[in-house]
């Protein structure tokens, strides 16, 4: 077993832990952030970074206990740190507007799914191309068939749907 300190702001605030499991790498995280609010858990590594998902509180600390397969875990590379997060907020200046977002991909299906679409938004992280398109709850879902693949996040105020793809235009979760 692995042992990294969780850093909030370059000060621990906590331990990752990483355990390999068959084709499997198990990431326990117990920690206590200096504030009361949603907090997201990464771990760091050499080559990318990996969202491990939204901490819970339990006897007094955030804990968070997942299990990833090497899929997603070898293009963070070796492991250097855990860091929190506040869940949900997304840092404005990597992400930029997509005017035609059909043009950000190769692959036809997606191509004509983006098609006409406004107010995207885009950036890469850890390898992959995020894809941010509004979201109205009293409109059509953007890109139905990847109802499964979506997350609910927040660009400033304003509600998006983020997607995530790899190198071939596959989806993948985040």
């Amino acid at each position: 077993m692995d042992r990294f300190p969780v850093l909030w702001n370059g000060a621990c605030a906590g331990e990752l832990t990483a355990e390999r499991e068959g084709l499997y790498t198990c990431f326990h995280v117990c920690c206590h952030p200096p504030e009361n609010a949603v907090w997201c858990a990464w771990a760091v590594g050499e080559q990318g970074e990996l969202r491990l998902g939204v901490l819970e509180p339990s006897g007094g600390a955030f804990v968070l206990r997942r299990r990833f397969s090497d899929h997603m875990t070898v293009p963070v590379g070796r492991v250097l740190r855990g860091e929190l997060r506040p869940a949900g907020q997304l840092q404005s200046q990597q992400w930029e507007a997509a005017a035609e977002p059909e043009q950000l991909f190769s692959a036809a299906w997606l191509r004509r799914g983006l098609h006409g679409l406004s107010g995207a938004m885009t950036c890469m992280e850890s390898g992959m191309r995020c894809l941010a398109l509004p979201y109205d709850p009293k409109a059509p879902f953007p890109l139905a068939e990847l109802f499964c693949f979506a997350r609910l996040r927040y660009l400033g105020e304003k509600a998006y749907v983020e997607f995530r793809f790899d190198e071939k235009d596959w989806p993948v979760f985040g």
